[in-house]
């Protein structure tokens, strides 16, 4: 079996923390790796051990927070650990506690995790365009605020998510940006016609610069052109697969 891969960045410096991809797990399929998606068709236990091995290579011996996520823009506070049962539904945590770990599943959408090493606040935020666009991670910034962080000193690394060559959206889905805002058409290459490419990086890394926070990290992995690294959505769709798996994104406090 293969190790499991953990992309780190230089912005959180050695806060635990990292973007796991699919090498190092034990499902099989064409959910084959480390599938931490409950909702993949997986084996529920298959995809706890798979959990617990990402946590393993992020934060030993921490214990692992998560929310059901639904494209929301929603953040929630953690202050003790809860079960899968009874997760909140949310895109969004933060905690000030050591010894949790915060987790994100994607599969296509851009996993953010911040810091603020000084005031001892972390938080991690699944930012797919619907949640991106309605603020998940101007939400998240103002829940660490809540908890003692200072926006200058938040550190955020945007994790593997579809890059924009691989983002084709139609005409629709770019008026629905360009009416909000008119400069938003930066965000959106020419594609074929009636269509646009779409910059979800950065995008989620403008909105987390103009919240006031004071160095965004993009490490620029392409979910959707690396099927042996990463789990895609929009890939597996267009395969006519029959489910997709999804990766995690894990950060706890030392």
């Amino acid at each position: 079996m293969a190790e499991v891969e953990v992309l780190r960045a230089a912005a959180l410096g050695a806060i635990p923390h990292g973007f796991l991809g699919r090498a190092g797990g034990l499902s099989t399929g064409v959910v084959a790796g480390l599938n931490a998606g409950l909702g993949a068709g997986d084996e529920p236990a298959t995809v706890q051990a798979n959990r617990q091995r990402a946590v393993a290579a992020v934060a030993p011996g921490a214990r692992l927070v998560t929310v059901y996520q639904v494209h929301s823009p929603d953040c929630v506070t953690v202050r003790e650990p809860w079960s899968e049962e009874a997760r909140p539904e949310a895109d969004a945590l933060v905690t000030d506690r050591p010894g949790l770990a915060l987790g994100v599943v994607t599969a296509d959408c851009a996993p953010v995790l911040l810091a603020d090493r000084t005031a001892g606040v972390i938080g991690a935020a699944h930012a797919g365009w619907k949640g991106a666009f309605g603020g998940v991670t101007d939400a998240t910034v103002a829940a660490m605020e809540a908890l003692g962080a200072r926006r200058t000193a938040i550190v955020a690394a945007i994790g593997p998510c579809i890059a924009q060559a691989s983002y084709e959206v139609d005409a629709e889905f770019v008026a629905r940006f360009t009416r909000a805002d008119p400069a938003l058409v930066r965000f959106f290459a020419p594609g074929r016609a009636g269509h646009a490419q779409f910059d979800l990086a950065g995008y989620v890394a403008a909105r987390l610069t103009a919240a006031g926070v004071g160095q965004v990290e993009c490490l620029g992995a392409d979910t959707y052109a690396q099927p042996d690294r990463f789990y895609s959505f929009r890939r597996a769709t267009h395969r006519g697969e029959p489910a997709y798996g999804r990766q995690i994104s894990v950060i706890s406090l030392p």
